[in-house]
């Protein structure tokens, strides 16, 4: 009836507002930090790179923990694309960065950091900008660098027991976070031909055809 068309339309004009709005504020935290990063090292070379976490962290916690309203956007229907692609992709970079990278310091100062910051930026950029579709390859490099970071995490994790849990009796169980994130790098690099696909999930999923 006309009050079901019109309250589709109006819900179809605010829910397109409330994107363009989402988008815009992502877009300018990404440009933000993407624009920092440059100029940090037009400015300071080498030396830029040990401080990326400290000078572009809070920024990227931000945009990184505002992309989970993309699941809702999925779920709710405004947005088209697909949930699973989406929730592999948001998942990755919230374990990476705030359970890794965010949990050890000393891991916060190493240089993959900065290059796997400055790659999913690039990405996120990407579209906005409608990087080339057919840079697919691109699509695999934050996945191999942030299991390069979990990599280089695990003997912090190994030596100060972070998130390593031992629960009392009667329940003598424990959880050995160093397995948990060997695990998780397993579920990225298995053989299988469904995981293998999760490398490429990102691109492909954030430029749809049409």
């Amino acid at each position: 009836n006309i009050g079901n068309e019109l309250y589709s339309f109006i819900m179809f004009r605010y829910s397109k507002t409330y994107l363009f709005v989402y988008d815009l504020m992502q877009f300018c935290g990404h440009s933000w930090i993407f624009t920092n990063m440059i100029i940090r090292y037009m400015s300071f070379g080498k030396d830029s790179l040990a401080d990326t976490f400290y000078s572009i962290g809070l920024v990227m916690r931000l945009c990184q923990l505002l992309s989970v309203l993309e699941i809702l956007h999925i779920l709710i229907g405004i947005d088209k694309s697909r949930l699973f692609p989406r929730f592999l992709q948001i998942t990755e970079r919230i374990i990476v960065l705030f359970v890794v990278i965010n949990s050890q310091e000393e891991v916060q100062g190493k240089y993959i950091v900065c290059v796997l910051f400055f790659l999913w930026n690039l990405l996120d950029m990407g579209k906005w900008f409608v990087l080339a579709k057919k840079a697919s390859p691109l699509c695999c490099l934050p996945c191999y660098f942030a299991a390069f970071v979990i990599c280089v995490s695990l003997p912090y994790f190994e030596t100060f027991g972070t998130y390593s849990v031992k629960l009392p009796f009667p329940f003598a169980f424990s959880v050995y976070f160093p397995y948990v994130l060997k695990m998780y790098l397993l579920v990225l690099f298995t053989g299988k031909k469904e995981a293998k696909l999760i490398l490429c999930f990102e691109i492909r999923n954030l430029f749809p055809e049409g």
